[in-house]
């Protein structure tokens, strides 16, 4: 039920309004004369609303959530609590840089360590609130690159057919054209194919390592020597980071540009189209091109304390306040000396424009979306150089341990003969062919077991394909658990495929009309005329 269907005339939570509320001293014009259409409900039923809704949500603090290359791991909840301290909250994103040292200080070792982990030597900028703000970041650098060099010819980018598809989109936006290249039968790109593509219009490849099809790309170094030596650079989508993280590095690799979705490998609540941050890392040749704006440290050196001037009054001079010199506190008392102490030590600034004149400029209004970036730096810190393999380690061994229980019980893997890095797929072909089952009825039918659907068809090239996550903070009960329900959802779907093409049984929402609700849109709530 709608909670708008709930109302009732006069229903409200009086209790709780003030006696008395002044009437805005507004022009008559600018007052609402008809009701604003709110429900008329009490508090207490607003509250049972609004919770039992919350109750039919799935997250990653209720069930298994093995969404490919969306990496829901557990978020901790150290996380949460650190990053709402009243110090963070109460600063307003104005707020001057001296009132702000705590934050900046943050944000610098967030940039260091994120550089440090990627093997990005140019710096890490905050900025991007989203991975595909992250990858827009990447592809302008390498373009405003290019553009500085006056090489204005390179406007193409490689992109392989496995890739995320806001790569293609990505390339698009920023004016390029997309040259797709092929993946080979091993998970491997063509690079035959992509010498073909090489060529003076060449700007970049964008490439995920390890893939989206959940295999580390083998010759990737050789992939690095043949773009630079064709001009271009090398776009990193750090979607899947978590599968390397802190093992091998990016930078290493011969990548020039980086995001990273810290919503991801950096565990920040994310999910329902946000919050999220795509911190972008560059080599030394991208470093003045870095969005603004990044944080600096500088060092203060103490100076010898002042002495005490006189206070100055402030004139008045053509319409508007002008100050003297010095600036006083009052009218009548001295300005006090500043201190020696008083300017010792680091200093936490931003940078920008002026500091950077050939960076692409701002992506957002402020400085990233800081509650996610907060979450991030606590969440590494809270790793330390030695958790963060560990990280990898799980994640890997926790996705090939639940790829060969699935092949034992039955299912087809997309890539039999590679290693699974965080990630792998598996196809229901063999089951759509003989029984009409198909990729879909399988995600619908994992829900009646309280576990959210794997991605399916995605990537492209492998058909009724389940793009299968687990992440490192799932414990091999869940995983076992997991593959029970698959085992008997694949003997299900030989016996009865009607009962799965009919599912989810047991969820609030049943299966919807996907093509009717993209030309029907309903997005309001309009009263019943009686």
């Amino acid at each position: 039920m709608l909670i708008f269907e709930q109302s009732q005339p006069g229903r409200t939570a009086a209790a709780q309004l003030p006696a008395a509320i002044a009437t805005p001293d507004l022009p008559e014009r600018f007052l609402r004369n008809t009701p604003i259409g709110l429900p008329e409900v009490s508090e207490l039923q607003a509250v049972r609303h609004y919770t039992n809704l919350s109750r039919k949500n799935f997250s990653i603090d209720t069930q298994f959530y093995p969404l490919g290359s969306c990496t829901m791991k557990y978020n901790p909840r150290a996380c949460h609590s650190l990053a709402m301290l009243d110090g963070f909250l109460g600063r307003h994103p104005y707020a001057p840089e001296s009132l702000s040292q705590g934050f900046l200080s943050c944000m610098y070792e967030l940039q260091e360590i994120l550089a440090d982990v990627t093997g990005m030597q140019g710096g890490v900028s905050l900025a991007p609130m989203a991975g595909a703000q992250g990858e827009f970041a990447g592809v302008a650098m390498i373009m405003a690159y290019h553009k500085h060099r006056g090489d204005l010819e390179r406007t193409e980018i490689i992109v392989p057919d496995a890739a995320h598809g806001t790569n293609p989109a990505t390339a698009t936006v920023c004016g390029c054209s997309v040259r797709e290249i092929p993946t080979l039968a091993n998970g491997d790109i063509d690079i035959e194919a992509l010498k073909q593509v090489l060529g003076p219009k060449t700007a970049g490849i964008m490439l995920t390592n390890p893939s989206t099809i959940g295999v580390f790309e083998r010759r990737i170094v050789e992939i690095a020597k043949l773009v630079h030596e064709a001009g271009g650079l090398l776009y990193y989508d750090g979607a899947n980071l978590n599968a390397i993280l802190g093992k091998v590095r990016p930078g290493d690799m011969g990548f020039d540009a980086i995001h990273m979705n810290l919503h991801k490998t950096f565990s920040t609540p994310h999910g329902g189209g946000g919050p999220g941050a795509g911190a972008v890392g560059v080599s030394e040749r991208l470093k003045p091109f870095l969005p603004i704006p990044m944080i600096e440290k500088v060092q203060r050196h103490a100076q010898p304390a002042a002495a005490p001037q006189p206070a100055q009054p402030q004139t008045h001079k053509g319409g508007r306040y002008t100050k003297m010199k010095h600036k006083p506190v009052t009218v009548s008392a001295p300005a006090p000396a500043p201190t020696a102490s008083s300017e010792e030590g680091p200093w936490y600034r931003f940078v920008r424009k002026k500091d950077r004149p050939l960076s692409i400029g701002r992506l957002s209004t402020f400085a990233g979306n800081a509650g996610v970036l907060l979450r991030a730096y606590v969440y590494a810190r809270m790793l330390g150089r030695e958790g963060m393999p560990r990280v990898a380690e799980y994640a890997t061994l926790n996705a090939n341990y639940l790829a060969a229980q699935l092949r034992k019980r039955g299912y087809t893997l997309a890539y039999p003969e590679r290693r699974a890095s965080h990630e792998f797929i598996v196809t229901v072909a063999p089951q759509k062919k003989a029984h009409g089952v198909t990729a879909l009825d399988f995600s619908k039918s994992l829900l009646d077991h309280g576990i959210h659907a794997p991605t399916n068809y995605f990537p492209l090239l492998v058909p009724e394909c389940l793009l299968i996550e687990p992440t490192e903070t799932e414990s091999r009960d869940t995983l076992d658990r997991f593959v029970v329900v698959m085992k008997m959802l694949l003997d299900k779907a030989a016996r009865d495929p009607g009962w799965m093409k009919g599912a989810p049984y047991t969820t609030p929402v049943r299966r919807l009309d996907d093509v009717k609700a993209a030309k029907d849109l309903d997005l309001a709530y309009v009263p019943k005329v009686a």
